[in-house]
């Protein structure tokens, strides 16, 4: 068995091996086979109903956000609009890979033709890159608000707001585009058999022939030069901001303040700390592939389920808004 690199999340890493038992001689496919969970075939009715329970818990908790932002106009400022923006790239992130995923595991469709594939792994890494943007935006709120609080509201202007959405969505639609035209410029040989349940950069790029480094690469510079980034920004925002919290006369002060960053940090951690535990897990090479793309799946929905119940129990506003909603429905 030969151990592969790890394919990527716009950051995040997934190791996946193939078989020469599996690889056939051709050129160009037209289609893909997605094994799903390899060596959990048996299970994979099982897996799914975490899988679905996961999925409709993200949809039902993002379309909740996005109604109360639109329903309630005090929740129309900058931290809220960029909460939007994350819920919106939260669905189509988790949108993008749990259809297929599902129907895997329930009906075998395990084919996935080219450009089909081309796009799912488009849109999925897009908005990855859309998210984190989103984070650092969320960051330079919090900066704001904290640091220089008198010129929040002057400085954070809807226009502003809007100004920087457009930026971040530019951004993860041009820094994306790449992957797929470099993709369908590669000959394809050996096999087509991506043992994972989705496409993604990395595992359609070890399955082309010829010098794919130009490919490899971009893929590195997406990882560091963009994401890389986006933490290093957040990291040096943080870093302001405590310092302005330790210089609040007071404890309450201090941790009231604080507690207004709490949500941002535990859906930031979410999204970001789990790219290190899949490279120390990678390090242990007796690990089974099925254990990493397991859980690496369990991962890339934790965002999309996570952010809206932390934002809602966190934030006052929201949860204000929601028991007001099932209250006046009750009535």
């Amino acid at each position: 068995m030969q151990k592969t690199p790890f394919c990527l999340r716009v950051g995040h890493l997934l190791p996946y091996s193939m078989s020469d038992s599996n690889t056939t001689d051709f050129t160009n496919p037209s289609t893909f086979i997605l094994l799903g969970i390899p060596g959990l075939e048996a299970a994979h009715v099982w897996i799914s109903i975490p899988f679905c329970c996961m999925y409709a818990i993200a949809i039902l908790g993002n379309f909740t956000i996005l109604f109360i932002m639109k329903m309630e106009p005090s929740l129309h400022g900058p931290m809220y609009n960029f909460l939007c923006m994350l819920a919106v790239s939260d669905l189509v992130v988790s949108t993008s890979i749990l259809p297929k995923m599902l129907a895997i595991f329930w009906f075998n469709s395990r084919e996935i033709n080219f450009s089909a594939c081309l796009i799912q792994l488009y849109v999925f890494h897009c908005f990855s890159v859309m998210e984190s943007g989103i984070f650092v935006a969320m960051a330079l709120d919090r900066y704001v608000a904290i640091c220089d609080p008198l010129r929040h509201a002057s400085t954070l202007t809807n226009p502003v707001v809007a100004k920087i959405g457009l930026a971040i969505v530019l951004r993860g639609s041009i820094v994306v585009l790449p992957y797929p035209f470099l993709l369908r410029q590669w000959p394809y040989c050996k096999t087509n058999i991506i043992p994972q349940p989705y496409c993604a950069h990395m595992a359609v790029v070890k399955l082309a022939c010829g010098d794919i480094r130009v490919s490899s690469y971009y893929g590195l510079f997406v990882l560091f030069c963009v994401m890389g980034l986006d933490v290093i920004f957040i990291v040096m925002s943080y870093i302001q901001i405590l310092r302005a919290i330790f210089c609040l006369p007071t404890k309450d002060a201090r941790l009231k303040t604080f507690g207004t960053c709490i949500s941002h940090l535990c859906a930031t951690l979410i999204f970001y700390m789990p790219g290190l535990f899949f490279s120390l897990t990678y390090r242990f090479h007796h690990v089974p592939l099925h254990f990493h793309v397991l859980i690496a799946n369990v991962y890339y929905l934790m965002p999309s389920m996570l952010n809206p119940l932390i934002y809602g129990v966190r934030t006052k506003q929201i949860r204000v808004r929601l028991l007001w909603l099932f209250i006046h429905k009750g009535t």
